[in-house]
């Protein structure tokens, strides 16, 4: 058996890069205060929007893995043709509500960007652009649900789930 050649993924650098900036940020403010005894007043605000950035963009990692909360008590009891209709709609389901959490994002920036023109406290910039990230890094999760779902449905070995 050879050993197989590590692929570049988009996913795995951005929440790499995303965790990285944040550990560096968290660690220049924490230096910056005790070493100065200033504190950086954007950190926290760049902070919690990577924090949200990296749990979107992490989830497809997370569905792609079968790393997320399911119950297979009942599902590896099933007839096969019945845990491919499982995989399916389960697929369908998480697609549908990340979808729906994507439409409400999109609304909420363009009334950001029409009606309310609210600025973030710390750094000045236009709130919607922390909102952008959502629907964006929702591509990651639509990605790790099909992967999943594709994963699941061709393997050859019945009772096998990552559900």
């Amino acid at each position: 058996m050879t050993p197989q050649k590590p692929t570049f993924r988009l996913d795995h650098l951005i929440t790499a890069a995303m965790l990285f900036a944040m550990a560096a940020i968290a660690f220049a403010n924490v230096v910056s205060r005790y070493v100065f005894h200033f504190s950086f007043s954007a950190t926290e605000e760049i902070t919690i929007n990577l924090f949200v950035w990296l749990t979107v963009a992490g989830s497809g990692i997370a569905f792609e893995r079968g790393a997320q909360l399911g119950m297979v008590t009942l599902f590896k009891i099933f007839p096969r043709n019945l845990q491919k209709a499982v995989v399916i709609f389960s697929a369908l389901l998480s697609a549908a509500l990340f979808m729906i959490v994507d439409i409400f994002m999109i609304q909420a920036i363009y009334d950001e960007i029409t009606l309310f023109q609210a600025t973030s406290a710390s750094l000045g910039i236009p709130v919607w652009i922390y909102y952008a990230g959502i629907p964006v890094f929702s591509v990651f999760v639509f990605k790790g649900i099909y992967r999943n779902a594709a994963a699941q449905l061709t393997d050859p070995k019945p009772g096998r789930t990552i559900l």
